[in-house]
């Protein structure tokens, strides 16, 4: 019985053995398995959970405006992390400075107190983080700091800074200009304006690094290794004067304040380039009632244009040989009826008979109609014939995504054709185009007939060198001919000498321009005679065109809602601004009327006065005394001055100086200057000789009356 025992004893050891020899085999067996056959796939699947490519952003390309000034540009922001257990700080060091690491990141932050700071490295020690984050969006002057704090300032490895380099877009002008500039809309993943337009030239190419997982799920590089350096992206010098844009922008915004309107647009274009000099979009934000650059009215926006339209109507007209303009029409008392529609002119005119040049000056709805329904009632697809000759059914083809469609009907197209269209059509009404496309064609005008493309951006350059010029594009070489370009010209300059925008007349240039006043019509109800756009759009000086200009208001609310009380008054404030900044505006003056007559020159600076009468070849009289301040007079043979003493404690005589030279005096003796109007000091509200007190004020009043 115990032999048997013994044997069944023997016989479990043995299977036991057995078993665990042949799981040993399995166990060997799958190991050689995964080490030849499966190893190198499961090696890349592990390297791919703990290494991976992150992609390093590119320095976005800045913008510029036309004089170099820096619109858009990256700016560096960083994100800032430490290998608080890196082997090459000492448990040490570590304690000795920790205190003071902490109080310097309280203090330059001002997001966490000492304590804060000081417990969360220490656990961040303690667990062995790497990647301990300290701070995301740090700014470069910020970073400048952090890189003195105790530890940290031994740098990447034996302090444990980790600098991670990220961008983010910054528009030094602000709200200038942004619609058209452009910015990123990040829940569309996309950039609109100049921003999205050029986004292949700006963005640059993305390098890349390769980081490695760590135990708490944080990613951090591997130096060294397939690391490639982003390229950045290049600039774009755009046509934008940064100073014309202000300008633009405050007298739009002034006057939708003033007018209580919805919106509006202003655009200044430069006559032969077509460079777009300013572009300002201002919309009324119905939560907050500040007007921002929300929305690019003047080039997204179709609208009916309403009377600024009579020009194309009349250079139809003009060159199909239809009219001239001393031809009458009777307008009687200023209505007419199509097809049991009344159609109305703002007032009566005279006895209601009056020439056709008449009519566009003043703007005669009754007079441009039936002078258009008359000649194209028999074929009116003539009439629509000439304006698509002259490109305006047709897009300007912009650079920036979102220009509005013309919508011009023709009479053999498949959309609805009345017998009220030709008449409305006429004076801008049943058709739609945008702002900057009203002012494309009125730039035409001036131009002599050629129809540029409106242009934004002017070089792309990278690293300062210019790698791409745009040039001009000609649209159409000649919207009509010459003759009637030339006739347009003087209906153009009639309408503020004689028509509807008379309060743009001044004496020192001229201006020539349209206004327009369109009511705004509901899809259901019709037009509403409460709601207008009021608009003007021209150039000047008219006598040799240098710039054009369009402004447009939306809904204006306060009582006043014609082009020429609403829009005039805002192109003029720009004009006027062009006229005193830009010398390339003057005209030549002619040599043979200055030969023998020595002009005016203001009271001012000595070195001033001096340098100019040198660059105009004007002498100067020998016996001039050369003081800092002096006087002028005028001498057969030139210019002679005299000096202008100013006492420390008494209020000078500023009269007959430049505004400059005058602030400069008065405020340098501690007086407020207050300025009124333009040109030279005429009158002071301050005598002269009295006693100076600080502070006080005193008004300038300028003339340019010589």
């Amino acid at each position: 019985m115990t032999e048997d025992i013994k044997k069944d004893i023997l016989w479990r050891v043995y299977l036991v053995y057995l078993g665990i020899f042949l799981l040993a085999l399995a166990i060997i067996g799958k190991a050689a398995y995964i080490q030849f056959a499966e190893g190198k796939e499961l090696i890349a699947k592990a390297e791919q959970q703990e290494l991976k490519y992150f992609s390093i952003e590119a320095n976005r390309g800045n913008i510029y405006d036309a004089g170099g000034k820096l619109i858009a540009t990256s700016v560096p922001i960083f994100e800032i992390r430490m290998d608080v257990a890196s082997k090459l700080i000492s448990d040490k060091f570590f304690r000795e400075n920790i205190d003071s690491l902490a109080l310097s990141l309280s203090k330059l932050f001002s997001d966490r107190t000492k304590y804060q700071y000081k417990k969360g490295l220490e656990e961040a020690r303690k667990y062995g983080n790497r990647y301990y984050l300290l701070k995301r969006k740090v700014t470069y002057a910020e970073l400048k700091k952090l890189r003195t704090f105790p530890i940290l300032r031994r740098g990447k490895y034996k302090g444990g800074l980790i600098v991670i380099q990220q961008t983010r877009r910054h528009m030094p002008f602000e709200e200038l200009a942004r619609r058209t500039i452009g910015f990123e809309r990040k829940e569309e993943n996309r950039f609109v304006g100049l921003e999205g337009a050029y986004n292949g030239i700006l963005e640059g190419i993305n390098g890349k690094q390769l980081r490695r997982r760590i135990s708490n799920g944080d990613w951090i590089p591997v130096y060294g290794k397939d690391e490639l350096e982003p390229s950045d992206g290049r600039d774009i010098i755009t046509t934008i004067d940064i100073n014309l844009q202000d300008v633009a922008e405050d007298a739009l915004h002034q006057h939708l304040i003033q007018h209580q309107a919805y919106q509006g647009c202003a655009i200044l274009m430069e006559v032969s380039t077509g460079h777009i000099k300013a572009i300002a979009n201002l919309r009324r934000d119905e939560k907050t009632g500040e007007y921002t650059e929300s929305y690019n009215y003047a080039i997204a926006e179709d609208i009916e244009p309403g009377s600024t339209f009579k020009l194309p109507t009349i250079l139809a007209l003009m060159e199909d040989e239809k009219v001239k303009l001393s031809d009458t029409i009777d307008i009687g008392d200023g209505w007419s009826m199509y097809y049991g529609h009344t159609m109305r002119d703002v007032k009566k005119i005279r006895d209601g008979r009056i020439t056709i040049r008449e009519a566009f000056e003043k703007s005669s709805n009754v007079g441009i109609s039936k002078i258009t329904v008359e000649a194209y009632k028999e074929d009116p697809a003539e009439y629509i014939n000439r304006i698509y000759s002259m490109s305006l059914n047709e897009p300007l083809g912009l650079e920036i995504q979102g220009e509005g469609n013309p919508e011009i009907k023709h009479p053999d197209s498949t959309k609805l054709w009345y017998g009220t269209s030709l008449p409305w059509m006429s004076i801008g009404y049943a058709l739609s185009i945008t702002p900057m496309q009203t002012l494309a064609f009125y730039n035409a005008v001036a131009n002599n007939g050629v129809l540029v493309k409106p242009m934004f951006v002017k070089e792309i350059r990278q690293a300062g060198r210019v790698i791409k010029a745009f040039e001009t594009e000609v649209i159409n070489s000649s919207i009509c001919s010459q003759a009637t370009i030339d006739s347009a010209k003087t209906l153009l300059e009639g309408v503020v000498e004689r028509g509807t925008a008379r309060n743009l007349r001044n004496k020192h240039y001229k201006i020539a321009g349209k206004t327009g006043t369109a009511q705004i019509a509901d899809e259901n109800r019709g037009y509403d005679k409460k709601i207008y756009n009021a608009s003007f759009v021209g150039y000047f000086p008219a006598d040799n065109p240098k710039y054009s200009c369009i402004v447009v208001v939306n809904a204006p609310a306060q009582g006043k809602y014609y082009g020429g009380s609403v829009a005039a008054p805002v192109f003029k404030e720009i004009a006027d601004k062009v006229y005193a900044t830009h010398l390339d505006i003057y005209q030549e003056i002619d040599a043979e009327v200055t030969e023998n007559r020595t002009p005016r020159i203001m009271y001012g600076s000595y070195e001033d006065l001096k340098w100019l009468c040198e660059d105009l070849d004007i002498s100067i009289a020998s016996e001039s005394k050369a003081e800092q301040w002096v006087v002028s007079f005028r001498e057969e043979n030139g210019i002679r001055f005299a000096p202008r003493i100013i006492h420390e404690n008494l209020v000078p005589n500023v009269t007959g100086m430049n505004a400059r030279d005058a602030v400069f005096i008065i405020e340098s003796l501690g007086m407020r200057v207050i300025i009124e109007g333009h040109g030279k000091v005429s009158r002071q509200s301050l005598a002269p000789g009295s006693r100076v007190t600080k502070g006080k004020e005193i008004i300038l009043k300028l003339s340019a009356r010589g």
